[in-house]
């Protein structure tokens, strides 16, 4: 499978400036910053939800590039080594901070409001169709920091459950857990604003 190369501003390919960055060229690695800096901002965003802790956490994750880019050897894209590395550069910010996360340990309990119990690490349909952006994002920054994480990691960052596991130093079957419960909240979070919404209308 090719992918088209990028070339920068510069008329160097992203290949190119990689391979300069790590011998130490300064304007390349300005080039790459500025060619992934707004997608590790809205990822430190989302993880956070909070736009100052977002700024710092981009440059911290650039600082943490700019110190390992020796190290990246290709085996993938370098976008998604850099995204695992902002994710991992996130992560030990709020571990730092102590943020009262919902218990990563907790089991997977049956739930009886829930109706019958459904295999809770796939796609929620409901979810993916059915509200518009600015709600869900709105709706998704208010969730506690344990749900939105794991949210953001596997809804709409991509990660498998195994990967998300790994990074949180928790169980499968957790991860899979509180993607469930972060969407059942999400749920009713998107409820309860539409019904605001509806109310708001007459």
């Amino acid at each position: 499978m090719t992918t088209a190369k990028k070339v920068l501003a510069t008329g160097i390919t992203e290949q190119e400036a990689i391979a300069r960055a790590q011998q130490g060229d300064a304007e390349c690695f300005e080039a790459l910053y500025g060619l992934h800096k707004r997608r590790v901002y809205s990822l430190c965003l989302r993880m956070t939800g909070n736009t100052a802790e977002a700024e710092d956490l981009t440059q911290e994750a650039f600082l943490q590039l700019y110190r390992k880019i020796a190290t990246f050897r290709g085996e993938s894209a370098f976008s998604t080594w850099l995204h695992r590395l902002s994710v991992n550069v996130v992560l030990m910010h709020l571990r730092k901070k102590g943020l009262p996360e919902v218990s990563l340990e907790e089991t997977l309990e049956p739930q009886q409001e829930d109706g019958p119990r459904k295999d809770v690490g796939t796609r929620d349909n409901v979810l993916a169709g059915s509200i518009d952006r600015v709600n869900l994002e709105r709706a998704v920054e208010s969730l506690p920091p344990g749900y939105r994480i794991i949210f953001v990691l596997h809804d709409v960052e991509g990660y498998e459950h195994n990967e998300i596991a790994e990074m949180m130093g928790c169980s499968i079957g957790n991860s899979k857990s509180q993607l469930h419960k972060a969407r059942m909240k999400l749920r009713d979070l998107l409820k309860q604003s539409k019904a605001e919404k509806a109310a708001g209308r007459h």
